[in-house]
């Protein structure tokens, strides 16, 4: 294990989470470490990260409509998120990503100005397809595949693809720059474009339990008890190898009942 993303939930709000994140960036042998966050509490915590030795932070931002971002947030401050964002561009962080999951008849009327928000700011702006995650149970009426969003963008600013290398810190995103624009588009299509084949990921809960697969239930191990139970670093060992072993060889998210019977819990358990 080289690298470590820190999600939640919302990281920012344990307590002690900058401290965490200092004392994470001196184990030996993770070269980065990076935080995903609503950024409601970024303008506040933004240089004490940067500080603790954070480099890359991921904001979240699924509407730049006031009224939407309240309602699906329950009640989020757009203009404290964009201060906030405003505030870790100033502190040093580059890149930026924001990530927004599009959904048919919510967001989708926003893409022309989230395509503007990365070009105006020299950010880079991540669509994630809508999943049939936890309680995503009107999945088939709001999804939107990623291949109609670049289609729109492309027929309007020419996309240009980014060699990507291999390991690099843009996961299963395909990148693109915009033609004469700076910012950067990304898109991530766990529904339409498996990228099983290349996910090199483990995912450990907010319960304790590390997950081999974002979109399976099984398989899963229970690390907290043993921790909790005093078992050796060995014991641990095994068990994390043991899950590694397991790890499917490919898992498509497909749109229907059984794949969301599979990917019952909810992002925030997961980690995202």
């Amino acid at each position: 294990i080289t690298k470590i993303r820190v999600t939640g939930g919302e990281p920012l709000v344990r307590k002690g989470v900058v401290d965490f994140l200092a004392a994470l960036g001196k184990v030996e042998g993770l070269r980065d470490i990076s935080l995903t966050t609503n950024g409601i509490l970024l303008e506040r915590f933004a240089e004490p990260l940067y500080e603790a030795g954070i480099r890359r932070i991921n904001v979240s931002l699924d509407s730049l409509v006031p009224e939407k971002y309240r309602a699906i947030t329950r009640g989020g401050d757009l203009e404290r998120v964009l201060r906030g964002i405003a505030k870790a561009r100033e502190a040093g962080f580059d890149p930026i990503k924001i990530n927004v999951v599009v959904i048919k008849g919510f967001n989708d009327d926003e893409i022309d100005d989230l395509v503007r928000l990365a070009s105006e700011n020299d950010y880079q702006v991540r669509f994630i397809e809508y999943m049939p995650i936890g309680e995503n149970m009107e999945h088939d009426f709001r999804y939107l595949s990623n291949d109609m969003i670049m289609n729109r963008i492309n027929a309007a600013i020419p996309l240009i693809p980014v060699d990507v290398a291999p390991g690099g810190n843009n996961g299963p995103a395909r990148i693109f720059k915009m033609k004469d624009l700076p910012g950067e588009l990304g898109f991530i299509s766990a529904m339409s474009h498996q990228f099983c084949a290349t996910c090199n990921r483990l995912r450990l809960t907010a319960d304790g339990r590390l997950r081999a697969c974002l979109l399976a239930d099984d398989p899963e191990v229970d690390l907290m008890s043993p921790l909790r139970s005093g078992c050796t670093d060995s014991r641990l060992t095994e068990l994390i190898e043991w899950l590694i072993s397991m790890k499917p060889e490919g898992y498509h998210c497909a749109s229907n009942f059984t794949a969301r019977k599979k990917c019952a819990r909810n992002m925030s358990t997961i980690g995202g």
